[in-house]
């Protein structure tokens, strides 16, 4: 199984970005292969290697210091609001 993902979390709130990313890390960790795009830096730390593109080409291709995405929506603060 392959994801595909461009701008999974544009225009979404905080929350429910870490939610989407935390499901995807859950995913990559069953095995599935996860590729998604995004312009969001901090919506990048939650996966394991960057692939930078300009024009069709590939710019840097970096690790990453993987952060939970599940550890990152447990510290957000609960919002009483609705």
């Amino acid at each position: 199984m392959i994801v595909l993902a461009d701008e999974a979390t544009g225009n979404l709130d905080t929350r429910t970005s870490y939610e989407i990313m935390s499901l995807f890390q859950s995913l990559h960790e069953q095995g599935k292969t996860i590729a998604f795009v995004t312009h969001e830096s901090d919506i990048a730390v939650f996966t394991s290697r960057t692939i930078f593109l300009r024009d069709g080409h590939i710019l840097r291709d970096e690790p990453v210091n993987t952060k939970s995405a599940a550890e990152a929506l447990a510290a957000l603060p609960v919002d009483n609001d609705y």
